[in-house]
């Protein structure tokens, strides 16, 4: 029995060249993009050699181990740690693969802003840096941008790095590498939930166009189209209202999903042309015209009788939905409204 033993023990010898033939006769078929489980069993200076189950240890460098900066790589991993790994290349000459914890938390953080975005949820990002367009934030890792045409404050924008805003979600577009955001329309969102259509407010007139005026209502800006500051022709906003000037105006509209409000005193008019001839008469009499807005806004719609034609009369029947025609201003205002202060 005992030397049974021992002749099987001594033919049963395994070098590391035998096991080398072994991993030659399987394909592990490791390939970019998958995702693995691996096992660190050094720390190196700059990186860490990963037990994927290849035939050489795979490698991941400190700039691939976080999708935040990380100084030491003792930092995220620790020897004998096991987790996920993404392969990022192919083998090099030495059949090593290059691995990757970054990538992976990438695809979790757009996952969750997609998921974010679908809830319309609002977010709060502190600002990191702004540039010529506006100013950048991190949202789950992922840098963001705010159009400064969005940013809804007086100060400078350098003035904003190290502030924390709230946020929405304009644009989340993974393929090409877009996270957009608007800090208007999220507190246009928040203003618009004390706001109802048929309101009188008292503004200040921030910024004048040839389309119509900027009105600052409580920090966030409506505007009063051309078209709705009186029933009498008006060539210029200008020859109504100058900046810096505090008017009384009614919210005709509240667009929460593109964070804009509409406003008017042509409705406040008690004759046509009283925002020409007398605009502190139109602001006396604001609350009352405004009433009697409400109420026909609310009244229900009058039942016309309506004689029908007979069963058999033949009679060609129009389409029920009509194309509307957009008018040259309003496509205007759309591509001007954009930047106000432009």
């Amino acid at each position: 029995m005992v030397n049974r033993t021992k002749t099987a023990t001594t033919n049963v010898g395994f070098t590391h060249e035998d096991f080398a033939k072994l991993l030659d006769k399987y394909d592990y078929h490791f390939s970019p993009g998958d995702i693995v489980a691996g096992t660190v069993f050094s720390i190196e200076p700059r990186g860490a050699l990963i037990d994927i189950g290849a035939k050489t240890a795979a490698y991941i460098p400190i700039q691939e181990m976080s999708i935040n900066r990380v100084d030491q790589a003792e930092e995220v991993l620790q020897n004998n740690e096991t987790r996920e790994f993404f392969i990022l290349a192919d083998e090099n000459e030495e059949g090593q693969l290059t691995l990757s914890i970054r990538r992976i938390e990438y695809m979790r953080a757009w996952e969750r802003v997609r998921q974010l975005q679908a809830e319309d949820a609002t977010v709060r990002s502190l600002i990191f840096a702004t540039n010529r367009g506006g100013a950048l934030v991190r949202i789950e890792g992922l840098r963001g941008f705010i159009p400064g045409s969005h940013i809804s404050t007086r100060k400078p924008k350098e003035e904003l790095v190290g502030e924390e805003l709230p946020l929405k979600f304009l644009e989340v577009d993974e393929d090409r590498n877009r996270l957009v955001l608007s800090h208007r329309r999220a507190l246009v969102e928040r203003k618009m939930n004390k706001l109802e259509v048929g309101e009188v407010v008292i503004g200040v007139v921030r910024g004048i166009k040839p389309y119509g005026a900027f009105i600052d209502i409580g920090g966030v800006s409506g505007l009063l189209h051309i078209s709705e500051i009186s029933h009498e022709h008006i060539e210029t906003p200008h020859n109504v209202f100058n900046v810096n000037d505090e008017v009384k105006v009614m919210i005709i509209d509240l667009d929460a999903e593109r964070g804009r409000i509409s406003l008017s005193t042509k409705q406040l008019e008690a004759e046509p042309g009283d925002m020409v001839k007398d605009p502190q008469l139109v602001y006396d009499k604001a609350e009352e015209m405004a009433a009697k807005y409400r109420e026909q806004l609310n009244a229900p719609p009058a039942v016309m009788e309506i004689a029908l034609p007979a069963v058999d009369e033949e009679y060609e029947v129009p389409d029920a939905m009509e194309e509307p025609e957009i008018p040259e201003e309003i496509v205007a205002e759309v591509v001007e409204e954009a930047n106000p202060e432009a």
